[in-house]
């Protein structure tokens, strides 16, 4: 990844936390850092007249506010920003064709409700073409930094894979990268079928304390993983393979994860988008950064 960091930022608390985030994470990866808001896609709250030239006026005073105190604390980063008349999920998906991912803000659980609202930043989420990362307004993981007390117990990056294979390929770069730059594991999340369920049901029942399938299944994705483990070799990894539903398993093994990595199919029309239950799951109820990483 060689393209910019591009943050969508309304000036909103959380669109604030998402650029701390995005700057954190540009310095780690020496990448530059672009600052894009939209003038005609702001928040309700803004407290200006509708008039223009206001709305123009408060874009460019977040857009200035915000460039200083990122730079006052990464005084290496290298930074750019953008004010533009396009709406806002528009801008970003053009941004997403050259950037190396997309950072928007959540202003907390329950909802995705960012860079406005939340049906934008779903928009935006179901058709970049690059990772998109939500952050959460207020994240004690921003202002401390990766590893630091304040988020101890964030131990590692959790990546689900829904089916071993080349579409799980970009969620795992993209996790085995950021695990390596924060100097933290890796675990992998696979929920198996539940048709399993009913194998598991089936061999306790008879006595028997083994489920051949899931052992091959596990064995999938040990393979699976081998190639990750030779590219990444100061990475750990653990696997974790449950048989439940899919969204129970990975929010239960992200509850004290760094950052969550998920999947999403890219789509051919702008017309036609969709996030599958486990990333609206993730976007809704994970504490940490969420990255929704587009596979073919």
């Amino acid at each position: 990844m060689t393209g910019p960091v591009v943050v969508g930022l309304d000036g909103s608390p959380a669109s604030v936390t998402a650029a701390w985030w995005a700057a954190r994470e540009a310095v780690d990866r020496h990448l530059p850092v672009h600052l894009l808001h939209s003038w005609t896609t702001q928040p309700l709250d803004v407290p200006v007249a509708q008039e223009a030239h206001r709305k123009q006026q408060y874009g460019q005073d977040v857009l200035q506010r915000t460039e200083a105190e990122l730079l006052h604390r990464y005084g290496d980063l290298t930074l750019t920003t953008e004010l533009v008349r396009a709406p806002a999920s528009q801008a970003l998906l053009e941004h997403s064709e050259t950037a190396s991912m997309l950072v928007l803000g959540s202003r907390g659980l329950g909802s995705v409700s960012s860079f406005l609202l939340g049906s934008i930043s779903l928009h935006v989420l179901g058709l970049t073409r690059c990772p998109a990362v939500t952050v959460r307004a207020g994240d004690p993981a921003v202002e401390t930094g990766w590893g630091r007390s304040a988020v101890a117990d964030r131990s590692e990056i959790v990546v689900g894979v829904r089916e071993p294979g080349p579409d799980a390929d970009p969620s795992l770069e993209f996790a085995f990268t950021a695990a390596e730059l924060h100097g933290t594991g890796v675990r992998v999340v696979r929920a198996l079928p539940l048709t399993t369920l009913a194998a598991q049901q089936l061999a306790l029942s008879t006595g028997s304390p083994d489920n051949p399938y899931e052992a091959e299944e596990r064995m999938r994705l040990t393979a699976a993983l081998a190639p990750w483990r030779r590219k990444f070799p100061d990475v750990p990894v653990t696997e974790h393979v449950a048989a439940d539903p899919a969204a129970h398993v990975l929010l239960s093994a992200a509850a004290h994860s760094q950052l969550a990595v998920v999947g999403r199919r890219r789509h051919l029309s702008h017309l036609t988008w969709k996030l599958g239950p486990v990333a609206h799951a993730a976007l809704h109820h994970i504490p940490c950064p969420v990255a929704v990483v587009p596979h073919d």
